[in-house]
Protein backbone atom coordinates (compact mmCIF):
# COMPACT_ATOMS: atom_id res chain seq x y z
CA UNK A 1 0.00 0.00 0.00
CA UNK A 2 2.80 2.38 0.91
CA UNK A 3 4.54 1.49 -2.34
CA UNK A 4 1.48 2.36 -4.45
CA UNK A 5 1.00 5.61 -2.52
CA UNK A 6 4.65 6.54 -3.04
CA UNK A 7 4.53 5.93 -6.80
CA UNK A 8 1.17 7.73 -7.15
CA UNK A 9 2.62 10.72 -5.33
CA UNK A 10 5.63 10.80 -7.68
CA UNK A 11 3.39 10.58 -10.76
CA UNK A 12 1.15 13.42 -9.55
CA UNK A 13 4.23 15.57 -8.94
CA UNK A 14 5.17 15.27 -12.62
CA UNK A 15 1.97 16.95 -13.86
CA UNK A 16 3.01 20.51 -12.85
CA UNK A 17 6.45 19.86 -14.38
CA UNK A 18 4.92 18.87 -17.72
CA UNK A 19 2.71 21.97 -17.69
CA UNK A 20 5.65 24.28 -16.91
CA UNK A 21 7.83 22.73 -19.63
CA UNK A 22 5.05 22.99 -22.20
CA UNK A 23 4.32 26.62 -21.25
CA UNK A 24 7.95 27.73 -21.46
CA UNK A 25 8.60 25.85 -24.69
CA UNK A 26 5.42 27.02 -26.40
CA UNK A 27 5.76 30.71 -25.55
CA UNK A 28 9.46 30.87 -26.44
CA UNK A 29 8.78 29.30 -29.83
CA UNK A 30 5.66 31.33 -30.60
CA UNK A 31 7.16 34.65 -29.50
CA UNK A 32 10.03 34.22 -31.95
CA UNK A 33 9.60 36.16 -35.24
CA UNK A 34 9.17 32.98 -37.27
CA UNK A 35 6.09 31.78 -39.09
CA UNK A 36 5.39 28.29 -37.68
CA UNK A 37 3.92 27.28 -41.03
CA UNK A 38 6.67 28.79 -43.18
CA UNK A 39 8.09 25.44 -44.22
CA UNK A 40 4.63 24.06 -44.95
CA UNK A 41 3.82 27.05 -47.16
CA UNK A 42 7.01 26.48 -49.18
CA UNK A 43 6.28 22.79 -49.67
CA UNK A 44 4.45 22.37 -53.01
CA UNK A 45 3.04 19.00 -51.95
CA UNK A 46 1.10 20.61 -49.08
CA UNK A 47 -2.41 21.59 -50.09
CA UNK A 48 -4.16 24.77 -49.01
CA UNK A 49 -6.69 22.57 -47.24
CA UNK A 50 -3.92 21.13 -45.05
CA UNK A 51 -2.64 24.64 -44.30
CA UNK A 52 -6.12 25.81 -43.34
CA UNK A 53 -6.53 22.81 -41.04
CA UNK A 54 -3.23 23.62 -39.30
CA UNK A 55 -4.17 27.29 -38.92
CA UNK A 56 -7.49 26.25 -37.42
CA UNK A 57 -5.93 23.52 -35.23
CA UNK A 58 -3.27 25.86 -33.86
CA UNK A 59 -5.58 28.91 -33.75
CA UNK A 60 -2.86 31.03 -35.33
CA UNK A 61 -5.34 33.83 -35.99
CA UNK A 62 -6.15 34.11 -32.27
CA UNK A 63 -4.26 35.39 -29.18
CA UNK A 64 -1.24 33.34 -28.07
CA UNK A 65 -2.82 32.09 -24.81
CA UNK A 66 -5.72 30.65 -26.80
CA UNK A 67 -3.17 29.04 -29.13
CA UNK A 68 -1.51 27.37 -26.15
CA UNK A 69 -4.72 25.93 -24.75
CA UNK A 70 -5.68 24.76 -28.22
CA UNK A 71 -2.32 23.06 -28.67
CA UNK A 72 -2.52 21.47 -25.20
CA UNK A 73 -6.01 20.15 -25.92
CA UNK A 74 -4.84 18.63 -29.21
CA UNK A 75 -1.75 17.14 -27.55
CA UNK A 76 -3.81 15.45 -24.83
CA UNK A 77 -6.07 13.98 -27.53
CA UNK A 78 -3.02 12.68 -29.38
CA UNK A 79 -3.40 15.05 -32.35
CA UNK A 80 0.18 16.24 -32.86
CA UNK A 81 -0.30 17.80 -36.29
CA UNK A 82 2.02 17.62 -39.28
CA UNK A 83 5.72 18.31 -39.82
CA UNK A 84 7.00 20.92 -42.28
CA UNK A 85 7.47 18.05 -44.76
CA UNK A 86 3.80 17.12 -44.50
CA UNK A 87 4.32 13.96 -42.44
CA UNK A 88 2.38 13.17 -39.30
CA UNK A 89 4.34 14.14 -36.20
CA UNK A 90 3.13 11.04 -34.37
CA UNK A 91 4.63 8.83 -37.11
CA UNK A 92 8.01 10.58 -36.85
CA UNK A 93 8.06 10.17 -33.08
CA UNK A 94 7.19 6.48 -33.32
CA UNK A 95 10.18 6.06 -35.63
CA UNK A 96 12.69 7.97 -33.47
CA UNK A 97 11.80 7.33 -29.81
CA UNK A 98 12.61 3.57 -29.87
CA UNK A 99 16.00 4.34 -31.45
CA UNK A 100 16.93 6.84 -28.73
CA UNK A 101 15.72 4.48 -26.00
CA UNK A 102 17.79 1.66 -27.49
CA UNK A 103 20.94 3.81 -27.57
CA UNK A 104 20.34 5.17 -24.07
CA UNK A 105 19.68 1.77 -22.50
CA UNK A 106 22.75 0.23 -24.18
CA UNK A 107 24.94 3.06 -22.87
CA UNK A 108 23.49 2.84 -19.34
CA UNK A 109 24.07 -0.92 -19.27
CA UNK A 110 27.67 -0.52 -20.48
CA UNK A 111 28.39 2.38 -18.12
CA UNK A 112 27.05 0.71 -14.99
CA UNK A 113 28.56 -2.67 -15.83
CA UNK A 114 32.02 -1.07 -16.05
CA UNK A 115 31.78 2.07 -13.90
CA UNK A 116 30.48 0.51 -10.68
CA UNK A 117 33.12 -2.29 -10.48
CA UNK A 118 35.90 0.17 -11.38
CA UNK A 119 34.70 2.56 -8.67
CA UNK A 120 34.69 -0.23 -6.09
CA UNK A 121 38.19 -1.41 -7.07
CA UNK A 122 39.48 2.15 -7.06
CA UNK A 123 38.15 2.70 -3.52
CA UNK A 124 39.55 -0.62 -2.25
CA UNK A 125 42.96 0.14 -3.79
CA UNK A 126 43.00 3.79 -2.71
CA UNK A 127 46.23 5.68 -3.51
CA UNK A 128 47.59 2.72 -5.48
CA UNK A 129 48.97 2.97 -9.02
CA UNK A 130 45.68 1.50 -10.28
CA UNK A 131 43.68 4.18 -8.47
CA UNK A 132 45.90 6.98 -9.78
CA UNK A 133 45.63 5.67 -13.33
CA UNK A 134 41.83 5.56 -13.12
CA UNK A 135 41.80 9.09 -11.69
CA UNK A 136 43.82 10.39 -14.63
CA UNK A 137 41.68 8.56 -17.19
CA UNK A 138 38.48 9.77 -15.51
CA UNK A 139 39.71 13.37 -15.57
CA UNK A 140 40.50 13.09 -19.27
CA UNK A 141 37.09 11.54 -19.98
CA UNK A 142 35.25 14.29 -18.08
CA UNK A 143 37.26 17.00 -19.85
CA UNK A 144 36.57 15.86 -23.42
CA UNK A 145 33.42 17.46 -24.92
CA UNK A 146 31.08 14.81 -26.34
CA UNK A 147 30.68 16.73 -29.60
CA UNK A 148 34.47 16.90 -30.15
CA UNK A 149 34.94 13.23 -29.28
CA UNK A 150 32.09 12.28 -31.62
CA UNK A 151 33.77 14.12 -34.50
CA UNK A 152 37.06 12.31 -33.80
CA UNK A 153 35.26 8.95 -33.85
CA UNK A 154 33.48 9.93 -37.06
CA UNK A 155 36.80 10.75 -38.74
CA UNK A 156 38.20 7.46 -37.47
CA UNK A 157 35.25 5.52 -38.91
CA UNK A 158 35.48 7.26 -42.29
CA UNK A 159 39.26 6.79 -42.56
CA UNK A 160 39.31 3.12 -41.52
CA UNK A 161 35.94 1.99 -42.87
CA UNK A 162 35.64 -0.38 -39.93
CA UNK A 163 32.27 0.95 -38.75
CA UNK A 164 29.20 2.11 -40.69
CA UNK A 165 28.32 5.79 -40.36
CA UNK A 166 24.76 7.09 -40.53
CA UNK A 167 21.44 5.45 -39.74
CA UNK A 168 20.69 2.43 -37.60
CA UNK A 169 20.66 -0.24 -40.31
CA UNK A 170 22.31 -0.97 -43.65
CA UNK A 171 20.58 -0.77 -47.03
CA UNK A 172 20.26 -4.57 -47.22
CA UNK A 173 18.95 -4.95 -43.66
CA UNK A 174 15.72 -6.70 -44.70
CA UNK A 175 17.67 -9.36 -46.60
CA UNK A 176 19.77 -10.35 -43.57
CA UNK A 177 19.11 -13.23 -41.19
CA UNK A 178 18.04 -12.57 -37.60
CA UNK A 179 21.61 -12.82 -36.30
CA UNK A 180 22.77 -10.68 -39.23
CA UNK A 181 20.22 -7.99 -38.37
CA UNK A 182 21.30 -7.93 -34.73
CA UNK A 183 24.97 -7.66 -35.76
CA UNK A 184 24.15 -4.90 -38.25
CA UNK A 185 22.33 -2.84 -35.60
CA UNK A 186 25.19 -3.44 -33.14
CA UNK A 187 27.72 -2.12 -35.66
CA UNK A 188 25.69 1.05 -36.22
CA UNK A 189 25.28 1.51 -32.45
CA UNK A 190 28.95 0.98 -31.70
CA UNK A 191 30.39 4.46 -32.28
CA UNK A 192 27.59 6.63 -30.82
CA UNK A 193 27.37 4.27 -27.84
CA UNK A 194 31.15 4.39 -27.37
CA UNK A 195 31.14 8.20 -27.33
CA UNK A 196 28.35 8.43 -24.76
CA UNK A 197 29.80 5.55 -22.73
CA UNK A 198 33.23 7.22 -22.50
CA UNK A 199 31.76 10.54 -21.38
CA UNK A 200 29.37 8.97 -18.83
CA UNK A 201 31.80 6.40 -17.42
CA UNK A 202 34.17 8.92 -15.86
CA UNK A 203 31.59 10.64 -13.66
CA UNK A 204 29.92 7.38 -12.61
CA UNK A 205 33.20 5.74 -11.68
CA UNK A 206 34.36 8.72 -9.62
CA UNK A 207 31.00 8.94 -7.83
CA UNK A 208 31.05 5.23 -6.98
CA UNK A 209 34.61 5.57 -5.66
CA UNK A 210 33.64 8.52 -3.44
CA UNK A 211 30.57 6.69 -2.07
CA UNK A 212 32.58 3.54 -1.35
CA UNK A 213 35.34 5.45 0.43
CA UNK A 214 32.78 7.22 2.61
CA UNK A 215 31.10 3.95 3.57
CA UNK A 216 34.39 2.15 4.22
CA UNK A 217 35.28 4.90 6.69
CA UNK A 218 31.98 4.59 8.59
CA UNK A 219 31.69 3.23 12.13
CA UNK A 220 29.62 0.15 11.29
CA UNK A 221 32.21 -1.02 8.72
CA UNK A 222 34.98 -0.51 11.28
CA UNK A 223 32.89 -2.51 13.80
CA UNK A 224 32.39 -5.31 11.25
CA UNK A 225 36.15 -5.50 10.76
CA UNK A 226 36.70 -5.48 14.52
CA UNK A 227 34.42 -8.53 14.82
CA UNK A 228 36.86 -10.41 12.62
CA UNK A 229 34.79 -10.62 9.47
CA UNK A 230 36.73 -11.24 6.28
CA UNK A 231 37.47 -8.26 4.05
CA UNK A 232 35.26 -9.74 1.32
CA UNK A 233 32.23 -9.91 3.64
CA UNK A 234 32.89 -6.42 4.95
CA UNK A 235 33.03 -4.96 1.45
CA UNK A 236 30.36 -6.90 -0.41
CA UNK A 237 27.88 -7.62 2.39
CA UNK A 238 28.03 -4.43 4.45
CA UNK A 239 29.73 -1.63 2.53
CA UNK A 240 28.60 -2.18 -1.06
CA UNK A 241 24.87 -2.15 -0.38
CA UNK A 242 25.01 1.23 1.32
CA UNK A 243 27.39 2.65 -1.27
CA UNK A 244 25.16 1.62 -4.19
CA UNK A 245 21.95 3.18 -2.82
CA UNK A 246 22.96 6.78 -3.63
CA UNK A 247 23.97 5.59 -7.12
CA UNK A 248 20.43 4.44 -7.79
CA UNK A 249 19.28 8.00 -7.19
CA UNK A 250 21.72 9.08 -9.89
CA UNK A 251 20.19 6.63 -12.37
CA UNK A 252 17.40 9.05 -13.24
CA UNK A 253 19.88 11.89 -13.75
CA UNK A 254 22.07 9.57 -15.84
CA UNK A 255 19.09 8.78 -18.05
CA UNK A 256 18.29 12.49 -18.38
CA UNK A 257 21.89 13.42 -19.09
CA UNK A 258 22.21 10.79 -21.80
CA UNK A 259 19.06 11.97 -23.54
CA UNK A 260 20.27 15.57 -23.61
CA UNK A 261 23.87 14.65 -24.44
CA UNK A 262 22.79 12.21 -27.14
CA UNK A 263 21.38 15.01 -29.32
CA UNK A 264 24.76 16.26 -30.61
CA UNK A 265 26.16 12.73 -30.83
CA UNK A 266 23.14 11.60 -32.83
CA UNK A 267 23.52 14.59 -35.12
CA UNK A 268 27.23 13.93 -35.77
CA UNK A 269 26.66 10.27 -36.60
CA UNK A 270 23.33 10.93 -38.35
CA UNK A 271 21.73 8.49 -35.94
CA UNK A 272 17.92 8.48 -36.33
CA UNK A 273 17.08 9.38 -32.73
CA UNK A 274 14.89 11.87 -30.88
CA UNK A 275 17.76 14.26 -30.08
CA UNK A 276 18.67 14.69 -33.73
CA UNK A 277 14.99 15.11 -34.60
CA UNK A 278 14.66 17.98 -32.11
CA UNK A 279 17.75 19.75 -33.46
CA UNK A 280 16.54 19.47 -37.04
CA UNK A 281 13.05 20.64 -36.06
CA UNK A 282 14.46 23.71 -34.25
CA UNK A 283 16.57 24.65 -37.25
CA UNK A 284 13.48 24.42 -39.49
CA UNK A 285 11.26 26.23 -36.94
CA UNK A 286 8.86 23.30 -37.16
CA UNK A 287 6.62 24.18 -34.21
CA UNK A 288 4.58 20.96 -34.22
CA UNK A 289 7.63 18.73 -34.29
CA UNK A 290 9.58 20.82 -31.76
CA UNK A 291 6.77 20.88 -29.21
CA UNK A 292 5.90 17.20 -29.58
CA UNK A 293 9.58 16.15 -29.41
CA UNK A 294 10.26 18.30 -26.35
CA UNK A 295 7.24 16.91 -24.54
CA UNK A 296 8.14 13.32 -25.42
CA UNK A 297 11.71 13.96 -24.24
CA UNK A 298 10.40 15.40 -20.97
CA UNK A 299 8.11 12.40 -20.44
CA UNK A 300 11.03 10.04 -21.05
CA UNK A 301 13.14 11.91 -18.50
CA UNK A 302 10.34 11.74 -15.95
CA UNK A 303 9.99 8.00 -16.55
CA UNK A 304 13.74 7.60 -16.00
CA UNK A 305 13.54 9.38 -12.66
CA UNK A 306 10.43 7.40 -11.71
CA UNK A 307 12.25 4.13 -12.39
CA UNK A 308 15.12 5.34 -10.19
CA UNK A 309 12.64 6.20 -7.40
CA UNK A 310 11.07 2.73 -7.63
CA UNK A 311 14.46 0.99 -7.51
CA UNK A 312 15.54 3.14 -4.56
CA UNK A 313 12.39 2.31 -2.67
CA UNK A 314 12.89 -1.41 -3.31
CA UNK A 315 16.46 -1.30 -1.98
CA UNK A 316 15.98 1.13 0.91
CA UNK A 317 13.73 -0.18 3.73
CA UNK A 318 13.42 3.33 5.20
CA UNK A 319 11.51 4.53 2.14
CA UNK A 320 9.24 1.48 2.22
CA UNK A 321 8.35 2.20 5.82
CA UNK A 322 8.01 5.93 5.40
CA UNK A 323 6.56 6.01 1.91
CA UNK A 324 8.43 9.21 1.08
Amino acid sequence: MEFVRYISKRILQTIPLLIIVSLISFFIIRLSPVDPLAELRLNPSISQETLDKEIKRLNLDKPIYIQYFSWAKSFIKGDLGYTSAGEKVSVKLKERIPNTLLLTLVVIFMTWSVGVPLGILSAIKKESAFDRMLTILASIGMAIPSFFFAILMLIFAVKTGWFPVGGLTSYNFNDLSLSGKILDIAKHLCLPALVLFTISLSGLQRQMRANMLEVLDSDYVKFARAKGLSEGKVIFKHALRNAVNPMITLLGFEFAGLLSGAALTEYVFQYPGLGRLILEAVMKSDINLVMASLMMGTIMLILGNLIADILLMLTDPRLRRGGQ
